[in-house]
């Protein structure tokens, strides 16, 4: 088995404020941060179920996004209990790298 060298992955050094600032840079919280988590209320408000075309539809009519359309757009064609509803949005949301900026729902 060969030793990797330590050099080809390791990181400059930094002092802990300066990767704390950095890592502030990197993201920010969106103004539409919770938006997701309100449409999930508002679908499960009195369904026990709710599928894409619910979704859509209410995401649009509410003005979400391009980006928490696109979110809501690539759920499954089916319809969905709130865990498995939010289990998907959560998912999207981490291949994207947008649960910080957006908010992961419940």
């Amino acid at each position: 088995m060969m030793a990797r060298s330590a050099g080809v992955f390791a990181r400059p050094k930094q002092a802990a404020g300066e990767r704390g600032a950095a890592m502030s840079e990197t993201w920010q919280e969106s103004p539409e941060h919770g938006e997701l988590q309100r449409l999930v209320d508002l679908l499960f408000a009195t369904e026990t179920r709710a599928d894409r075309l619910d979704a859509l539809v209410l995401a649009q009519s509410h003005d979400l996004s391009e980006d928490l359309v696109e979110v809501v757009s690539l759920l499954p064609p089916m319809g969905l209990t709130r865990p498995q509803f939010c289990d998907q949005i959560n998912s999207t949301l981490a291949a994207h790298g947008w649960g910080r900026r957006y908010g992961i729902v419940s």
